[in-house]
């Protein structure tokens, strides 16, 4: 019984010893997991981890810079800043943002463009990235939110730059706006390798002066290296990087000008635009209507988006660059000067005008403006009296194929080059642009409509204003630019010129060139189309009017009295000052205006006599 006893304790014993031998092994082989955890950990992988832990800690904030002001020729701001203050959403500190933004809407309103800006911010947004709720605050709601902040830790109180155009809508088509980046705008800066320079508070140019020198005027962040507790709460500042201011552009732009312009027309709609034919540095840069640039930086509600997407004024359109027209009559001096150059006329060779002109073997009857025609006419009449019958001849003459050559060298039917985001092409017919565009052949009755600036014909304002100088100076496509210079606004730095580029010689006989610099004189003369709007003028001008027909007539007489406003003709002016030494060329339409020389040449004449007033 006792050696049973025995084998039993035995037994027991060394099962338990057995236990505590497997249980130190255990023990060793988990505290030499532990411990090569803590190698890894510690040793060699102790940058990484550091790196992790810091950014737990440590909040890198954006500081926004100072954004580069905007000057005219004379040294007048254009576009400035001021400091206004924003409530920010720490996104670090909630857990619920629609809560907190639903409670703060009670207190200050809060729009539904604010929303939804809001709701974009949110799907890209970092864990700790502030995102603005409202911006440009009120002195009384400042107060209101101070008053009640101990209720809203999650939203800060900050001071922040905003976006001013003291010139407002003159100026609103030449400058542009800026807004808060929105998401589409961090895709595509994203595209660009650019999302970085950028925070989804940020400012960014959207159209104009201001989203063509946007990498100029922009600027570069800064860096706040903040302390934050678990929350993102702010705890204290460990670093600064100060940010650094962008660059002041100086425009060629006279505002005294641009005013000038702008008020001459009225209560009409249009675009002018007036350069330097010797160097294409831009004078003046009209579309009117405009709009107010301050919709776009304090935020644009629905309700006024929506009336200006639907307003028949269409206030959004940059008429000067970006809208296009059929140039009417101001097309005749270039046809001319084809006519010349391919050899077809000479300034001699006339023709008798009753009136009407029939392509051969047809009864049709292309009419002239003047009932019962001009009589004898050649080049030189035809431009001063604005003959169609003189030009639907020519045109049939040289043949689409000719004109498209040679109205190309003048630079229609392609963009300019000018230092803005968007420019139009506009349309020089050619055959290959119909069968493209159509899937039809060109007919001979095209061709006729071309030769008076109708049809397909499509040019914008300013490149009817860029092939104008190119007359006015007899050599040379000149490329229009905005910007005179960039610079430094610390001063440490020398001015950035910019330099206007010839785009290419026009290669035509100066002596042909000088005959048609002869007849647009004299269109501001006695019996010429534009001779009232030149009356009493201190210094000489050449010019061309221009109507051009907004829907066709079907065998009925044009009357603009009993017109439809909206369908009348389209007027226009070209033209350029002084005749014998050119220092400034235009172009100007009034939409709807009617005659180019009684609503369209006024308004060029005011400009003129602005420009002469202000020179030494």
């Amino acid at each position: 019984m006792r050696a049973h006893r025995y084998r039993k304790s035995s037994s027991v014993l060394n099962e338990f010893n057995a236990r505590i031998h497997g249980g130190i092994v255990a023990m060793l082989i988990m505290s030499a997991l532990l411990l090569g955890r803590l190698f890894y950990l510690q040793v060699v992988n102790a940058d990484y981890y550091q790196v992790r832990a810091e950014n737990n800690r440590i909040n890198v904030t954006p500081i926004l810079p100072n954004r580069g002001l905007i000057y005219d020729s004379k040294g007048t701001v254009l576009a400035k800043n001021y400091s206004s203050y924003a409530l920010e959403l720490l996104l670090g500190g909630t857990d619920d943002p629609d809560r907190v933004i639903s409670g703060l809407a009670d207190l200050i309103i809060i729009s539904d463009e604010d929303r939804r800006r809001i709701e974009d911010a949110l799907r890209v947004s970092s864990r700790f990235s502030n995102i603005v709720i409202r911006d440009d605050l009120s002195e009384e709601e400042v107060a209101l939110f101070t008053s009640n902040a101990y209720r809203f830790p999650e939203i800060q109180l900050s001071a922040q730059l905003y976006r001013e155009y003291p010139y407002g809508e003159i100026t609103s088509h030449l400058l542009g706006h800026v807004r808060r980046v929105s998401e589409a705008d961090l895709q595509r800066l994203e595209q660009k390798g650019l999302k970085t320079a950028y925070t989804n508070s940020d400012w960014i140019g959207k159209v104009g002066i201001e989203a063509f020198y946007e990498s100029t005027l922009r600027g570069q962040l800064g860096l706040n290296y903040v302390e934050v507790d678990s929350r993102g709460t702010e705890i204290r500042l460990l670093d600064r990087q100060n940010p650094i201011s962008g660059q002041n552009v100086v425009l060629t732009i006279n505002i005294a000008l641009q005013q000038v312009a702008y008020d001459a027309f009225a209560d009409q709609n249009g675009a002018l635009i007036a350069l330097d034919p010797n160097d294409g540095s831009v004078l003046a840069f009209v579309s009117k209507p405009g709009y107010d640039p301050s919709y776009f930086v304090k935020g644009l509600d629905t309700t006024t988006w929506q009336q200006m997407l639907d307003s028949i004024d269409r206030p959004l359109v940059n008429r000067a660059s970006s809208g296009v027209y059929p140039p009417g009559s101001t097309l005749k001096p270039f046809l001319a000067l084809a006519g010349l150059e391919a050899g077809l006329r000479t300034p001699a060779w006339s023709m008798w005008d009753p009136g009407y002109f029939s392509l051969p073997g047809s009864n049709a009857k292309f009419r002239d403006w003047k009932k019962g025609g001009h009589g004898q006419v050649n080049m030189h009449k035809a431009i001063v009296e604005s003959v169609d019958t003189y030009f639907y001849k020519l045109a049939d003459e040289l043949g689409i194929d000719t004109i498209h050559r040679y109205l190309t060298r003048f630079g229609f039917g392609a963009k300019t080059g000018i230092d803005l985001p968007s420019e139009s092409n506009g349309v020089a017919p050619s055959r290959e642009w119909k069968k493209r565009r159509f899937g039809t052949p060109w007919y001979p009755g095209d061709t006729i409509s071309v030769g008076i600036g109708q049809g397909y014909n499509l040019v914008t304002p300013l490149q009817l204003a860029v092939a104008t100088a190119g007359i006015a100076n007899g050599h040379s496509l000149v490329q229009p630019v905005l910007t005179k210079a960039e610079l430094d606004p610390t001063f440490k730095k020398d001015s950035t010129s910019i330099t206007p580029t010839r785009v290419r010689p026009l290669l035509m006989s100066p002596q042909n060139v000088k005959v048609l610099q002869k007849a647009m004189e004299d269109v501001m003369r006695p019996g010429g189309t534009a001779a009232n709007a030149a009356a009493g003028a201190t210094y000489t001008m050449a010019g061309k009017t221009g109507t051009a027909q907004v829907f066709g007539l079907k065998g009925e007489d044009y009357d603009e009295n009993t017109i439809d406003k909206k369908l009348r003709d389209h007027a226009l002016f070209i033209a350029y000052a002084p005749a014998d030494d050119p220092t400034i060329a235009l172009a100007v339409i009034v939409e709807n205006g009617g005659h180019g020389g009684s609503v369209a040449a006024p308004i060029a004449r005011k400009v003129f006599d602005a420009y002469f007033k202000s020179q030494p």
